[in-house]
């Protein structure tokens, strides 16, 4: 009777548990649609303005910017900075894992990243790298799973500031690029000096380098007439794609990881439905030992008494 009596108890609990994974898994379904519509419609701007931004700075040769030259002349004690994206909630499968594992393979690959700026966002980043003993200098902890752009902004700007003045050497940011539904990639993406044809050039297309040797004679480079001058639009538009940029990689970092958990949600109910099956039947089974045993015990009374 204990064993039954125990076997309900597990049964209870795991049909409470696939409850609770199911309105985790419909959460995060929910917030998925919403980032994922906010990321998919600032991605036409930014690819747009990325687009804009290398046309002039390849059309422009005898104008240099700041935030593509950096400062004319760093502080000696100029560092490079490196921030990590990361959630503040668990239970999001390997979202977490993937990033800290990309950041801590680039530090081993980049030692004067390891001992330069580490800033965080989130908090499960926080007992990773106090373990493997890297120091965060700031911890951001004001975007929460909803960045609004005027946050993003502020800390772009910030970073822009400092990178002009040459207190920073670089800025990167290792986050979780959101590329589908099916697949999501930790990446290193350096915002800063902003090098818009290197980017531009780092996925070329199936044939394009065949197809640019065969055209090589024909090739043309386009001459621009601006106004205002070239150096006023990169003042413009050079800060502003700074700032779309880190804005876009907040986004993807966000539908990525509600997307983990609702993978995750949905694996974990699914294993909770499959264990309360399996105790199901292993109760059944007890039950009917059970039942046999007390009927063997009173025909056997029985014929004792005959």
């Amino acid at each position: 009777m204990a064993k039954t009596r125990e076997i309900k108890k597990r049964i209870k609990a795991v049909g409470n548990i696939r409850r609770i994974t199911k309105t985790m898994q419909m959460i995060a379904t929910s917030k998925f649609a919403k980032a994922q519509q906010a990321a998919t419609a600032s991605k036409p701007y930014t690819q747009a303005l990325f687009d804009l931004v290398s046309e002039l700075s390849a059309g422009v040769e005898d104008v240099s910017h700041p935030l593509v030259t950096g400062a004319g002349k760093a502080a000696a004690n100029a560092k490079d900075l490196t921030l990590i994206i990361t959630s503040d909630r668990g239970l999001c499968g390997p979202y977490n894992g993937s990033i800290l594992r990309a950041a801590m393979a680039f530090a081993r690959a980049n030692p004067e990243a390891r001992a330069g700026h580490i800033e965080l966002v989130g908090k499960k980043g926080a007992g990773f790298l106090k373990f493997n003993q890297i120091a965060i200098s700031t911890h951001h902890q004001q975007f929460g799973d909803k960045p609004t752009y005027d946050k993003v902004e502020a800390l772009a700007q910030d970073y822009i500031d400092r990178f002009s003045t040459g207190q920073i050497r670089s800025v990167r940011v290792i986050y979780m690029k959101y590329l589908s539904v099916a697949r999501q990639a930790p990446e290193v993406l350096q915002l800063l000096p902003f090098k818009p044809e290197a980017k531009l050039q780092a996925k070329p297309e199936a044939g394009a380098e065949a197809k640019a040797q065969g055209s090589g004679s024909k090739g043309y480079k386009p001459v621009y007439e601006f106004s205002p001058d070239a150096a006023e639009l990169l003042n413009s538009l050079l800060p502003a794609a700074v700032k779309a940029t880190l804005f876009q990689a907040f986004n993807d970092a966000v539908v990525s990881e509600h997307v983990a958990r609702m993978v995750a949600m949905k694996s974990a109910t699914d294993n909770a439905g499959k264990a309360g099956k399996r105790y199901t039947r292993i109760f059944n089974r007890a039950r009917q030992s059970q039942i046999t045993t007390e009927l063997t015990e009173i025909i056997s009374g029985a014929a004792a008494l005959a």
